[in-house]
């Protein structure tokens, strides 16, 4: 059965999409709902608001939903400069405060998981819960960056149907639940001039030494100011579900979700399983 498109889980729902300034970043921020409490979405590296398209209209049933596209990705401002995770804190940071939030819950993927974490221990007062889909942020052998850096570099130099549904392909474990509208989508993201610059100034973070620096260890995990929904995959590259079960033992209030037959999306691979206790979950700590 055809998956739903981005549009069929927006289109009856109160919703808006525009452009907000932020600092130099021209901000593409989709909102959907009218709840009281707000939830922010933060997706992967080289993504954007799309890859939570199977989960939007769940949330916002109870939440006002805020999705947005980062400094150098989807149709915000491009980079061109290193981006390391403080300008993304400072981006949210401001991106809160331009549309009146006062302290929202935080739905990070990969590198918005990692965002969300270092974002909850510097500014602990911006945030009520977080939900961690598959965080980044771990270490990671050189190879294992190089090749995900080649792929994202291959899909931007060219960005055929193809490639970029190969670079799909790293974080998605069911190719079947690939769409041709996120296919589309991205390539018309990467297709944009000087995309190719942005993505290398997002990639830096997988340079080791970069990396390393901003890195998320145990430690964060503990530090952790504010209730924890951490959600990992089977098939998770950066660890089994016997790192997943350390991590949420280390953090002071959390919990666990594991996804079968997922890899590193797994709100868009099970948004079913997701969405239910992502929604249980918030709505308590609400």
């Amino acid at each position: 059965m055809p998956q739903p498109t981005f549009w069929e889980q927006v289109a009856d729902l109160p919703h808006s999409l525009r452009y907000v300034q932020v600092g130099p970043w021209r901000t593409r921020v989709l909102e959907v709902g009218d709840g009281d409490q707000t939830v922010v979405l933060l997706n992967g590296t080289g993504g954007h608001i799309e890859a939570y398209t199977h989960n939007i209209r769940a949330l916002a049933s109870r939440f006002r939903v805020i999705g947005y596209d980062y400094p150098g990705h989807g149709w915000t401002t491009l980079a061109t400069e290193p981006m390391e995770i403080p300008v993304y804190e400072d981006h949210l940071e401001g991106l809160l405060d331009a549309l009146g939030i006062g302290q929202a819950h935080l739905v990070g993927e990969s590198l918005g998981g990692w965002i969300a974490i270092k974002f909850a221990q510097h500014r602990p007062q911006r945030v009520k819960s977080l939900v961690l889909c598959a965080p980044g942020g771990q270490m990671a052998s050189s190879s294992a960056m190089a090749k995900t850096r080649s792929v994202s570099d291959k899909a931007v130099e060219d960005p055929t149907f193809d490639n970029v549904k190969a670079r799909l392909q790293v974080v998605i474990h069911d190719k079947e639940l690939i769409t041709d509208e996120l296919v589309e989508i991205r390539r018309a993201i990467y297709s944009q001039p000087g995309f190719l610059q942005s993505m290398r100034s997002i990639t830096v973070l997988q340079d080791p030494d970069t990396r390393f620096r901003n890195r998320v260890t145990p430690d964060d995990y503990a530090a952790l100011p504010v209730p924890t929904l951490l959600v990992w995959t089977d098939h998770e590259p950066s660890g089994g579900a016997d790192v997943a079960q350390r991590l949420a033992d280390a953090i002071p209030d959390g919990e666990l979700l594991v996804i079968a037959n997922a890899a590193h999306w797994p709100q868009w691979e099970n948004p079913g399983l997701f969405n239910q206790r992502a929604l249980d979950f918030l709505t308590r700590r609400s």
